[in-house]
């Protein structure tokens, strides 16, 4: 199912794509975080936001 609207569909691209992934639990986290939710630890990656079809 395919979004149209184009509000939501950038909305939806956000809250897929633009989070913090802790590097020691892999708990997701806000993109303004600076430690993780989970675990505590300051470890934290972007999430990778590379397109295209996986191999």
């Amino acid at each position: 199912m395919t979004i149209t609207d184009a509000f939501k569909k950038q909305l939806a691209q956000k809250r897929r794509l633009f989070f913090k992934i802790c590097l020691r639990c892999g708990a997701r986290n806000s993109i303004v975080s600076e430690r993780c939710r989970r675990c505590k630890n300051i470890q934290l990656r972007l999430k990778n936001r590379t397109l295209g079809a996986k191999k």
